[in-house]
């Protein structure tokens, strides 16, 4: 039997719905927009959307998600900030492959905790959680991530927790790949307390 006309009006009119909302919607949003969860749910199960992290879905004919496990925590903790690997694995100086997506959070915030991608969280307190940080758009979503030089100066402080080949692996490929700045990696240093260790390694090499 073939599809009736009120089914697939309303089928298109949901898809319109989608895409006045950038192709993207979460249930909760679709609740309130007047549709019913049997609805979404059975545009999911006939494949027009899928999901992109917990509660939020998209058009599946929407051009494929480049950098999906960032999607997934940046909308999942707008607030966070990426750090650490994931950061310098963003801005390119490190070999690595972060095997976990590093996220910043204020101090008195709640740790990150998501199944996939599976997330470390971080607690920053005061300028070491604020400053330095840069605002990315990735697939359609506002990405917050720490730039190279906050980023070295965070990983000097958690040297012991990533290890210190990372760092000075980290070091050197800024040095190599980026516009070497002395002056911020030390303001950042001082920010994280790590002036003392870091200072030596940055004036070998300038």
């Amino acid at each position: 039997m073939s599809e009736s006309c009120s089914a697939r009006s309303f089928r298109t009119q949901l898809q319109t719905l989608f895409r006045q909302q950038g192709g993207k919607l979460r249930l909760s949003e679709a609740l309130t927009l007047g549709i019913s969860r049997y609805q979404f749910y059975r545009l999911r199960d006939e494949g027009l959307i899928e999901p992109v992290s917990r509660g939020l879905y998209r058009l599946a004919d929407l051009p494929p998600i480049d950098n999906p496990d960032l999607v997934a925590t940046a909308t999942r903790f707008p607030h966070a900030v990426l750090c650490l690997i994931s950061a310098l694995d963003w801005h390119g100086i490190t070999t690595q492959i972060p095997h976990q997506v590093h996220l910043a959070v204020k101090r008195d915030a709640r740790l990150p905790v998501l199944d996939y991608p599976p997330v470390a969280g971080y607690r920053f307190s005061g300028q070491a959680f604020s400053t330095g940080i840069e605002q990315v758009e990735v697939d359609d979503i506002t990405l917050q991530v720490y730039n190279p030089e906050k980023t070295l100066a965070d990983c000097f402080k958690f040297r012991n927790r990533i290890g210190m080949d990372v760092v000075l692996e980290a070091l050197e490929l800024y040095r190599n790949r980026k516009t070497f700045r002395p002056g911020k990696l030390m303001e950042y240093a001082s920010i994280c307390r790590v002036s003392k260790v870091m200072a030596p390694y940055v004036e070998a090499k300038l």
